[in-house]
């Protein structure tokens, strides 16, 4: 079933020193004004699996995702059966205007290998996978784990569907910037895309382009269709991977790389970047778009950096005032965590969070 929702905003305005965007910034945003003023009505599709204990996370994920996003969202939200009931209390208490929409879906497989797709790596991973095949009337989609937090509007993601060329059927961001400590490039057992491989907890997809393509493979001379080459690359390569669905899809840009494009490092930023030592000069210039809180750090005591934006966004009411209840806070926070690797390029996390919210503010101001 789906569900309206709304958003409720507030009616203040802060403005920053024009200094915080430099001219990159000025030409993305006129690239994004122009993108959304071609699709003025398009709404986004955000998709998520939650199973187990992962409720509260995927609540505070969307919670990010509202705050910022100007065009209309609807959320797929593929759960356990136990976990529905929550998400409906949770997701109709949010006071939103009818900018939001969700649906509420089971966890499936095919019927024929669900005990096998269930098993691998953890619990609805490999879901993922199937939501070309289970969407079929969604022709684009931003698909994120569960540990994502959003510090800039969806729509300047959503955008990147806009700079595909015509071979390209999704985008996602390098596994790693420094080879000297990739995953891929020392440890794995099966073919990786690019120099150090690809992180699938942020995939934009044009799941139109993706149900149409016929892959190359190393199975077969016949170039397959996705439903027909997911299952053939699991039997092949189930006793090599390590990262169940991740490593297949790296396996499958390996054989098809013009079906992919690659968005800089700050658009999954993940401790790898800052843990030896801060390696995604991106985020160092622009700051943090969209936060990954893999390993678990949101929940422990390892990244107080990337925990302290959790709470941060976990506890924020809306329409308090962002500055006062959100960023001030925060900064107080991640000045204490500055005994970390993380912590000490700890700006880098609030300095897009803090243009985004002069953006919103400056919206509101021109919409009364």
């Amino acid at each position: 079933r789906c569900k309206n929702l709304s958003v409720s905003f507030w009616n203040s305005y802060w403005m920053l020193p024009s200094d915080v965007c430099g001219m990159n910034c000025f030409w993305e945003a006129a690239f994004r004004y122009d993108y959304m003023k071609t699709h003025p009505s398009e709404k986004m599709h955000l998709a998520v699996v939650a199973c187990g204990e992962r409720l509260e996370e995927t609540v505070t994920m969307l919670r990010s995702a509202i705050i910022f996003s100007i065009k209309p969202l609807h959320f797929h939200i593929f759960a356990e059966d136990q976990l529905h009931e929550s998400f409906k209390d949770i997701l109709d208490e949010f006071p939103y205007e009818g900018k939001v929409n969700y649906t509420l879906y089971p966890i499936t497989f095919p019927s024929e290998s669900a005990a096998e797709w269930k098993k691998l790596f953890k619990p609805c991973a490999s879901q993922r996978l199937f939501l070309p095949l289970i969407l079929k009337n969604v022709d684009s989609l931003l698909y994120v784990d569960t540990d994502i937090l959003f510090l800039r509007p969806v729509d300047d993601i959503w955008s990147f569907l806009g700079k595909f060329n015509s071979t390209q059927i999704a985008a996602m961001a390098p596994e790693h910037e420094e080879p000297r400590i990739g995953w891929y490039n020392r440890f794995a057992r099966h073919p990786y895309y690019g120099a150090t491989g690809i992180n699938s907890g942020v995939m934009l997809m044009n799941m139109t382009r993706i149900r149409r393509k016929y892959f190359k493979n190393d199975m077969t001379p016949v170039w397959l269709q996705w439903g027909e080459i997911l299952m053939p690359l699991l039997k092949k390569y189930k006793l090599n991977i390590t990262w169940g669905d991740q490593d297949l899809l790296n396996i499958m840009f390996f054989h098809n790389p013009e079906s992919l494009y690659v968005f800089p490092c700050q658009w999954n930023y993940r401790p790898d970047h800052c843990i030896y030592g801060s390696n995604c000069r991106a985020a160092e210039e622009e700051g943090i778009f969209i936060l990954h809180g893999n390993r678990g750090v949101y929940h422990d005591d390892k990244q107080p950096t990337f925990r302290a934006v959790y709470e941060a966004i976990k506890n924020y009411s809306f329409g308090d005032d962002l500055v006062h209840s959100l960023l001030q806070p925060l900064e107080r926070e991640l000045q204490k965590t500055t005994h970390t690797y993380c912590g000490r390029v700890y700006k880098v996390f609030i300095k897009q969070l803090t243009k985004s919210i002069r953006d919103l503010y400056a919206r509101r101001s021109k919409g009364r």
